[in-house]
């Protein structure tokens, strides 16, 4: 029992001992603890106080985008053709909205949305902080959706695209989408210019996300540019208003019309049918797209003549009244045959674009050659792009084989066997207008006088250009007369090509001409697709919209009407034909 006791003291001092020890360790850790915290507190308010001035501005202060309207598309005198009107978009933060909250009822009613699909969506994507409900709506409606006063609601200003004159210039100056990219036409060919930059600033939010203040800018919007097409809106509307019409007559597939200033190769006009609304993207069609003008391809036909006669008048072999024996009518290469209406007899050149004989044209190129004939069409540009930059164009064909065959020299003499569009045959109108000068085309306003280049003699475009007015007086272009102005233009008739070659019951009508004959002011060329009835030669269908479209054009443009009218109206007479 001796020995026992001193056992027990000792255990008792070590467990004491170890206690101490422990206490002591555990209190030295938390005194290291405390020491640390009070040094990164000193840390971060003395030493290194902006690390919490930068997290908390992650907090609270963010950087938003100020959108920048697109720039305008305006026609020549300024006329608005499409502009970017300011919007509102509703938007919503999932994270903040109680799927099953009552007031996303009145929400989805003012918005015209499914309610139950609104719901789905806001519980499906409750993780997210951003979602579209409705895009580009009417402010005023923006307002009321606001005003129901459900949490996680807010709205951004945005701008949508408008196209004041609608279908008429649609064609022309395409459309963008709902970010307003450009998809067709002008909008899609400038969209980088248009485009606007986006700015920048920063703003102070509430733990919601809600805007309280703005703070600062960081870069300014920069709004897109505008743009001034060479389009005369009042001609447009006449185009089309006349083109529209004859295709709904003649119930054709469809049309197109091209008007160009004969001095600047300015476009005034360009309409087709059928058309769309830009402005209701639920009526579009892949087919209706299409600027038939300019993507569309088709042979110009009887169009080429006065092209041969001014190759044949160029080479100096021939002058307008030299004359061609068309007899008996016809051609025969092979199993192909060349037919005129009747048999004509010896024609002058003057008579065979009056008369539109095929043999003429053809006996012509004989003589000429391909080459020669070839190389006049490619200097009146045929062949090539015109260059005016519009998406989708189409070049066409010219053909130039190693060795021309006589049926193939023939055909092209008439305008057969190639392909053109309506803009590149206009041009070459416009060069026997001018005088034999070949401007560039342009779908811009041109402030300064274009440098052209001499692809034809004047005295053989004067020449040719006589050989059109009587060809709209005495010939097949009868019904292109216009009244108190002398025009002069060239009717056309081709078969349409189908998926198993030509349609032999389906035509293009097609007429070509230019007004007033002594000093053309304007070429206009017309082609109408597969009218129907008895009607569908280019005398019949295209040739009246002409006179109609060119009387009220020159009007327009105040030009001066031919003094024989100037007479007759000062002696109160009227000629046959004309309107009040």
């Amino acid at each position: 029992m001796a020995n026992s006791k001193p056992s027990t003291n000792v255990k008792q001092l070590l467990i004491a001992g170890l206690s101490a020890w422990r206490f002591g360790m555990v209190l030295g850790v938390f005194l290291l603890a405390v020491l640390a915290i009070a040094w990164r507190l000193v840390d971060l308010h003395v030493i290194d106080q902006e690390f919490l001035r930068q997290q908390g501005d992650v907090r609270t202060i963010r950087t938003e985008t100020i959108d920048a309207h697109r720039g305008m598309i305006v026609d020549r005198h300024g006329e608005p053709l499409a502009v970017s009107t300011p919007v509102e978009t509703v938007w919503a933060n999932p994270r903040e909205i109680d799927p099953q909250d009552p007031r996303l009822t009145p929400v989805a009613r003012l918005l015209g949305l499914d309610e139950r699909a609104l719901r789905n969506r806001i519980r499906e994507l409750g993780g997210r902080e951003f979602i579209y409900v409705r895009r580009k709506i009417q402010p005023d409606l923006a307002r009321q959706v606001l005003a129901v006063g459900l949490p996680g609601i807010y709205s951004r200003r945005e701008y949508r695209r408008y196209y004041p004159a609608g279908e008429v210039t649609a064609h022309v100056v395409g459309f963008t989408n709902i970010d307003e990219w450009g998809q067709e036409g002008i909008e899609l060919s400038f969209d980088n210019w248009l485009t606007g930059k986006v700015g920048l600033k920063r703003v102070l939010k509430d733990n919601r996300g809600r805007q309280i203040k703005d703070l600062n800018l960081v870069r300014d919007a920069r709004p897109g540019r505008d743009i001034t097409l060479s389009l005369d809106l009042r001609l447009q509307y006449l185009a089309y208003r006349e083109l529209k019409a004859v295709v709904q007559a003649h119930g054709a597939r469809g049309g197109t019309l091209v008007m160009l200033d004969v001095n600047t190769g300015e476009v005034l006009a360009m309409v087709n049918q059928n058309s769309y609304n830009p402005n209701d993207r639920s009526q579009i069609s892949p087919e209706s797209l299409r600027n038939k003008a300019i993507t569309d391809l088709f042979e110009p036909g009887s169009t080429i003549k006065p092209l041969t006669v001014a190759a044949a008048l160029e080479s100096g072999l021939y002058r307008p009244e030299s004359k061609i024996d068309t007899a008996p009518g016809f051609l025969r290469f092979g199993r192909f045959t060349i037919r005129d209406a009747r048999n004509y007899g010896e024609m002058s050149l003057t008579d065979i674009i009056a008369r539109s004989s095929n043999v003429g044209t053809s006996r012509i190129a004989a003589e000429l050659g391909g080459d020669q004939l070839r190389d006049l069409l490619f200097r009146m540009g045929l062949g090539q792009a015109t260059g005016v930059g519009f998406p989708g164009e189409a070049v066409g064909v010219l053909p130039s084989p190693a060795r021309w065959r006589p049926v193939e020299l023939a055909t092209l003499s008439y305008g057969y066997g190639m392909s053109v569009n309506a803009l590149q045959l206009a041009q070459a109108y416009m060069v026997i207008a001018n005088g034999g000068i070949r401007y560039p085309l342009s779908l811009m306003r041109v402030d300064e006088p274009p440098q052209g280049e001499r692809v034809l003699s004047e005295s053989v475009s004067r020449q040719v250009r006589h050989m059109l007015q009587v060809a709209v007086e005495n010939g097949t272009g009868r019904r292109a007369r216009v009244a108190l102005y002398e025009s002069g233009g060239k009717t056309g008739t081709v078969h349409l090509v189908g998926s198993q070659g030509y349609e032999h019951d389906q035509y293009k009508a097609i007429f070509a001409g230019l007004a007033p004959v002594e000093d053309p002011r304007i070429v206009t060329v017309i082609a109408v697709d597969a009218p129907q009835g008895g009607e569908y030669y280019g005398g019949e269908v295209a040739a009246p919209v002409f006179s109609r479209v060119m009387g009220d054009a020159l009007r327009l443009l105040n030009v001066r009407p031919a003094l024989e009218a100037d007479a007759m109206i000062s002696a109160g007479s009227r000629p046959s034909g004309a309107r009040g």
